[in-house]
C-alpha cells in the first residue's frame, strides 16, 4: 500500500500549487518514540485538519484558507471558512482528495531560529509559528525537508480511518495509487530555490545546550 505523509491542507494545498517547497518537522505525540524520522523518501501528500487555524498562515497566503477546505469532504457539506477563526477546530471530513505526491529533494537538521525565519520565503507559515515547530522539544534538532512535488492527473478521494487521526506523520493508504503526474516547479525554476534553500540551512549556527 502507498505512503502518505500528513501535512496540514492549507500546507498541502500550497506544495501542490508550487507555493511552499519544504516542510518543518519534529514528530507528533503518536510517533514511535515522539521523535520524527524521514522514513520514506517518495509519499503522497495526506491533507489534515488537525489543529489547523488562520492565525499561523501568513497574513498574504490567508484567502488561499477557504481553498484548502476544497482537500475535505463532508457528508454534511463543506464547513465555512470562518470554521479556521472559530474555537474548537475543524470537523474532521469524512474523506479527504489526494492531488498531488513528493519526493525528498534534501533534508537539514537546524537549531537556530535564524535559520527558521531566513527559510520564510519557502513556506506559508508565520515565522512565529514556524518558531514554535524548532522550539518544541528544544534539544532536538528541527528536520528542514526539501520537497519535490508533482501533482497526479486527477485528485483522488480517500476514506477518512480511525488509525489516519491524531499527531502522526506517516501513514498507509488503504487503495493503490500511481506514482504519476508532472512537477509543480520546472527543473530550473526548483534546482535555484533548491540551492539558496542548501545556503541558509548549511550556514545555520547550531544552538543546542
Amino acid at each position: 500500500m502507498p505512503i502518505a505523509f500528513k501535512e496540514w491542507a492549507v500546507t498541502v494545498r500550497a506544495l501542490a500549487e508550487g507555493e511552499q517547497l519544504l516542510t518543518l518537522r519534529k514528530g507528533g505525540i503518536r510517533e514511535e518514540n515522539r521523535d520524527f524520522e524521514i522514513e520514506h523518501d517518495r509519499f503522497f501528500l495526506y491533507p489534515t485538519f488537525d489543529h489547523q487555524q488562520g492565525r499561523h498562515v501568513r497574513e498574504s497566503h490567508r484567502p488561499e484558507l477557504g481553498r484548502a477546505l476544497e482537500e475535505g469532504v463532508w457528508a454534511d457539506g463543506e464547513p465555512p471558512a470562518s470554521v479556521f477563526t472559530r474555537d474548537g477546530g475543524i470537523p474532521q471530513p469524512d474523506r479527504v482528495r489526494i492531488r498531488a505526491w513528493a519526493e525528498v529533494a534534501a533534508s537539514y537538521l537546524i537549531t537556530d531560529p535564524r535559520c527558521v525565519d531566513a527559510l520564510a520565503p519557502y513556506y506559508v507559515w508565520t515565522t512565529d509559528y514556524a518558531e514554535k515547530r524548532l522550539v518544541w522539544k528544544r534539544r532536538h534538532p528541527l528536520h528542514v525537508i526539501v520537497l519535490r512535488t508533482y501533482r497526479i492527473p486527477r485528485p483522488v478521494t480517500v476514506r477518512v480511518r480511525d488509525d489516519y487521526l491524531g499527531c502522526r506523520s506517516w501513514l498507509e493508504l488503504q487503495r493503490d495509487l500511481p506514482f504519476e503526474g508532472t512537477p509543480v516547479l520546472s527543473d530550473e525554476e526548483f534546482d535555484r530555490a533548491a540551492e539558496q534553500i542548501e545556503a541558509i540551512a548549511s550556514d545555520a549556527v547550531p544552538v543546542l545546550a
